[in-house]
């Protein structure tokens, strides 16, 4: 077997990559991927370098590892800025790291794919053998895999890695009919809440619309970036990870996989919400606006989502990272796990305790949340 590094989409071809895939989760696939780095959101300057890890069998590709030499630790989600201080104040580097992990999308889903007819518990030993060596010849302090789906989780902990667990918040489809069937399983306050919440969008006389496949023209991209990095400007003092570039390859080679939730107010579009989807899912992604209006970012980010998700018969809404004010709109707490192999140095032991005792904090985080649900007692 012959492991090769790539630091181009463009060295392996689309059809190769999303065949060994074979999923129709969008943020794997051959096009996501590519329009982030031909759009520049990643690459040279981003901090993201392409690292992927390509493993072949007389010739034949059987196993695909997206990877990124980071060189900070922004747009990963499940954060490690606790760990990069505790390296700097004891003199250890702490980047460049080697990250599995799908740029800017704490989204659980699959981060390596292997051909059928190999055992992917193998694959996933070797590649890890390769993994060591690349620490070894560039100085990685680490390696991680961020939100692999359950089975590559089982594979990680039979591999030994140290596990790190997250809570997020997802919106789960109990074969609702529609959007006031969804409400009656609510307690009457925050039904009444939602409600509220919706009548002051409708009063501000504000039209939501869905746009997608070809109503996503390049027009529709630019005018959402400027909303995208606008909305970053004014929360974080920068104009956001992505570039305007990378939204229009998305809407150029995967608008059937997206879904665009758009404000409109006296005729004129004035905030956005762009989610992905799959069969079975709806992924809140990015949200811009021009204006500010009472409860809007609600209306497109949550609301409007839920309703397509019950119109379309989706199984899940997930509406990104963190948001424990997702729990009264009907988002209920979700586990989410980063597995972590260390470089081993004098921080080693703490490292493994402060992980241990992270996981029993969020785990009990976890169970205080779920009392928090704002359905109905059955």
């Amino acid at each position: 077997m012959q492991l090769e590094i790539i630091s181009s989409m463009a060295q392996l071809d689309a059809r190769d990559w999303n065949n060994l895939f074979n999923s129709d989760y969008p943020f794997c696939q051959y096009e996501f991927l590519h329009a982030l780095e031909q759009g520049a959101s990643i690459g040279e300057n981003s901090g993201w370098l392409v690292q992927h890890l390509v493993l072949r069998h007389d010739q034949q590709l059987i196993a695909i590892m997206p990877a990124y030499i980071k060189l900070h630790s922004y747009g990963e989600y499940l954060f490690d800025w606790q760990f990069a201080k505790a390296y700097h104040h004891s003199g250890f580097e702490f980047y460049p790291k080697l990250v599995n992990a799908i740029p800017f999308t704490p989204a659980q889903g699959p981060r390596f794919a292997v051909a059928s007819n190999y055992d992917k518990a193998s694959v996933l030993a070797i590649l890890t053998q390769g993994i060591e060596q690349l620490s070894e010849q560039f100085g990685f302090s680490q390696f991680q895999a961020l939100y692999p789906e359950p089975a590559e989780q089982k594979l990680y902990r039979q591999l030994g890695y140290q596990e790190r667990l997250d809570v997020q918040f997802q919106w789960h489809n109990k074969n609702y009919t529609d959007f006031d069937h969804f409400l009656q399983h609510l307690t009457a306050r925050k039904r009444k809440q939602i409600k509220q919440e919706r009548a002051k969008v409708a009063k501000q006389n504000i039209s939501i619309n869905t746009l997608t496949n070809e109503q996503l023209t390049p027009q529709i991209w630019q005018l959402f970036y400027q909303f995208y990095s606008a909305t970053y400007q004014k929360r974080s003092g920068h104009q956001g990870y992505l570039s305007q570039a990378t939204f229009i390859g998305w809407g150029q080679t995967m608008a059937d996989k997206i879904v665009l939730f758009v404000a409109e107010y006296e005729g004129e579009i004035v905030a956005a919400s762009l989610c992905f989807k799959d069969n079975s899912h709806l992924y809140g992604r990015y949200w811009g606006a021009k204006a500010e209006f009472d409860r809007l970012h609600f209306e497109c980010c949550y609301y409007a989502g839920i309703e397509y998700c019950i119109e379309r018969q989706l199984q899940v809404f997930d509406a990104g990272a963190q948001g424990e004010h997702k729990i009264q709109r009907g988002f209920e707490p979700v586990i989410r796990s980063g597995f972590y192999q260390f470089q081993p140095n004098a921080l080693t032991p703490a490292i493994t305790n402060y992980i241990a005792q992270e996981r029993a904090a969020v785990t009990d985080y976890y169970q205080q949340v779920k009392q928090k649900l704002p359905f109905k007692v059955q």
